[in-house]
């Protein structure tokens, strides 16, 4: 028996718990399971890419482990018993001892099911262990999600709205055009392989936060700024809400944002002028980007540019103004009047 909790039932979920259960046991000769999604294909007759196998099925199968759904209401009766089970003493254990977050619940399930084994356990008729030995080392590889694409010429790959450009390595110049492996991993890592060949890449995001070419003129840059971080903000309030984002992607973006929100410091609230002194311009906000390192050169750039025009304008805005204005009363005294004539 292996327990997990999980936030959502979801293919990565499986991926752990399974991989748990081959390090503790070994490679069984098949897992036996209900219709759920992550174990068949509901559709019958699908084609395509994965050719009607689910990503669990697929990871089972470079493993060499057969997989069984139930097609009876008796055999699908066996797990919902130990799900019934589970929901009774697990939940009243966890309660006894305060438990109550998944960190802490993943902690205790091995101490309840050995507990729960050497209560309830039987003996079985036949004493021999079919599990067969795992090579550990590769099963970070095989539970991965894993989706096939073909490199262009120049050495492109695109996968989920992102472009991978290859560096072009000896090794990787003839592999232009062919059939590759892209690898994703629930903590967002991911990896192009072409067999047991690992390509570096960097990466290009397809839709990109500023316009290409667009001349901004200094006096403008802050205000379209405060455009594009708007357009940004909206972006990803859509990325939020698209079906086509998985749970841990949008966990992923909601983190990112709150850290930004984070990061961002208060702005600073004018000061009254003192006697004899011009009044103080306030310090314009620090304008964050989304998806820019706040502690990259980016981000300290237009940090600078706007302390810059900052102190620009502290200099030169009532000074210049009151220059400006003895000018003007110069220029009216030394004006020579007209004399009416009648």
């Amino acid at each position: 028996m292996e327990l997990r909790f999980v936030t959502t039932e979801s293919a990565f979920g499986y991926f752990e718990a399974t991989a748990s259960y081959l390090r503790g046991h070994g490679k069984p000769v098949a897992f036996y399971s209900d219709k759920h999604s992550i174990f068949r294909v509901s559709q019958e007759g699908t084609t395509g890419r994965d050719k009607g196998v689910t990503q669990f099925g697929r990871a089972l199968g470079q493993l060499n482990i057969d997989i069984i759904c139930a097609n009876t209401p008796q055999a699908k009766g066996r797990v919902e018993r130990m799900n019934s089970t589970l929901q009774d003493r697990l939940v009243k254990e966890l309660r006894l001892r305060a438990i109550s977050n998944m960190e802490a619940g993943n902690a205790f399930a091995p101490t309840f099911i050995e507990d729960f084994n050497g209560r309830f356990a039987k003996p079985p008729r036949n004493p021999h262990d079919a599990h067969r030995p795992v090579d550990e080392q590769a099963l970070d590889s095989v539970f991965s999600w894993q989706e096939e694409r073909t490199m262009s010429r120049n050495l492109v790959v695109h996968y989920r709205r992102v472009s991978y450009l290859i560096e072009p390595t000896k090794e990787a110049l003839k592999l232009g055009g062919r059939k590759v492996s892209v690898h994703e991993w629930q903590d967002g890592r991911v990896e192009v392989r072409c067999g047991s060949l690992t390509l570096p890449y960097s990466t290009v995001d397809k839709e990109p936060h500023v316009s290409p070419g667009e001349i901004v003129e200094n006096k403008r840059l802050g205000a379209v700024l405060a455009t594009i971080q708007a357009a940004q903000t909206k972006r990803d309030e859509a990325r939020l809400a698209s079906p086509k984002m998985t749970v841990l992607q949008k966990d992923r973006l909601r983190a990112r944002r709150q850290h930004l929100r984070e990061s961002a410091p208060a702005p600073e609230s004018p000061g009254k002028p003192g006697p004899g002194r011009p009044p103080k311009v306030s310090r314009p906000r620090r304008i964050t980007l989304a998806g820019v390192d706040p502690n990259g050169p980016v981000q300290a750039f237009f940090d600078r540019f706007a302390a810059a025009q900052a102190e620009r304008r502290r200099r030169y805005s009532v000074p210049g103004n009151q220059r400006k204005r003895e000018r003007e009363v110069a220029a009216a005294a030394a004006r020579p009047r007209k004399s009416g004539t009648r």
